[in-house]
């Protein structure tokens, strides 16, 4: 980095510009890709979770099929039993043993009326999970289709700009090496502050070019001067003259 008493304020001040314009294509470029890094990010995210609730369905329909399955054994089991004790009624030697087995038979009705009342229950939930499924994958479907027309446009991009986004990139850390800590220190807090990266920015008809705010002849006057750093009093931006510095 160049010593503070090696360069003038005009030197110090023609290093920050030319940062400025380096960095500002750097924007340039960042801005034609817009908001497709976000997007493909949000969608790579929305997948991956409708994936993990698929996984969560599924594992919804095993457990259905298999509680569907446990009640019809139930009901083959049962009716086996009521068939058993309805033989058995026949060769009953009493009363006591006869009513015992008829109150068997009974609960063995029961415990089949049961278990198709679950089945049905079951296999009415099983039905809308199915669905729910469908209507997920359905989901996950359009959404890689749209993540992969994203990809597409964004990697076109990439490859469009990626060289000369690089280059750039060499440009602006050579040139930042050139500057003072304490003043790149300042113009990158100011670059960050700012959507549009403008840290140095010219008065333009008595106006910042940052934030539009009236800048007063006297502060215009010492501006043209280039004997110091000049910040707006509005918005904090390095002011310099008209026409110097145009990067929006």
């Amino acid at each position: 980095m160049t010593k503070d008493k090696e360069i003038s304020m005009d030197e110090k001040l023609n290093l920050l510009l030319d940062l400025q314009s380096i960095d500002s294509q750097i924007d340039k470029i960042h801005t034609l890709k817009g908001e497709l890094p976000l997007e493909v990010k949000d969608l790579e995210d929305e997948i991956e979770g409708l994936n993990t609730r698929l996984a969560n369905f599924e594992k919804d329909v095993e457990a259905l099929n298999a509680e569907i399955s446990r009640h019809k054994n139930n009901i083959v089991e049962a009716t086996a039993l009521i068939a058993k004790y309805t033989k058995q009624q026949d060769n009953v030697k009493n009363n006591r043993e006869f009513d015992a087995l008829t109150k068997e038979i009974e609960l063995q009705k029961l415990e089949v009326q049961l278990s198709e009342k679950r089945s049905k229950e079951n296999a009415v939930k099983l039905d809308a999970k199915k669905e729910t499924i469908e209507e997920t994958n359905k989901k996950i479907a359009d959404k890689e289709k749209a993540l992969k027309a994203k990809n597409k446009e964004l990697d076109k991009i990439i490859t469009e700009t990626d060289k000369e986004e690089k280059d750039l990139q060499k440009k602006s850390d050579a040139a930042s090496k050139k500057i003072e800590e304490r003043l790149l220190v300042a113009y990158s807090r100011i670059r960050k502050a700012y959507r549009n990266g403008l840290a140095v920015v010219s008065v333009e008809r008595d106006a910042c070019g940052g934030c539009f705010a009236q800048v007063p002849p006297q502060l215009q006057m010492e501006i043209r001067q280039r004997k110091k750093i000049i910040l707006c009093e509005h918005c904090g931006r390095i002011l310099v003259a008209p026409n110097v510095a145009e990067f929006a």
